[in-house]
């Protein structure tokens, strides 16, 4: 299996809509990478589908809620769950929340 290099500020894809920006970085038949940014008070869809996520706060606070579950994410903090839950994320700080979310299987973009 070769590797698969992105250079900074290229990205596969990228969806805008709503003071929301995913950019997807990498993509194999297994996984995803995406590069999430919310504008302050926005928050991203509710999704549910197969699979599991893990998500890393690089940048800002945001609640993620998984079902009935809400946690108040910061910078350098990191969250699991199956992704047939619903799930969200919401920015509730005072500044853009980015956030780096990898998936299996590929589903999202």
């Amino acid at each position: 299996m070769k590797s698969k290099f992105v250079k900074k500020g290229d990205e596969k894809e990228r969806k805008e809509v709503d003071g929301k920006l995913f950019r997807l970085l990498q993509k194999s038949e297994e996984m995803e990478a995406i590069i999430a940014e919310l504008d302050i008070d926005t928050e991203s869809d509710r999704y549910c589908h197969e699979g599991e996520e893990i998500h890393l706060v690089l940048s800002g606070i945001i609640e993620y809620k998984v079902g009935d579950e809400v946690y108040k994410m910061e910078a350098g903090d990191t969250l699991w769950h199956p992704s047939d839950i619903s799930h969200y994320a919401k920015n509730i700080g005072d500044k853009k929340a980015v956030y780096l979310t990898v998936s299996t299987p590929p589903t999202f973009m």
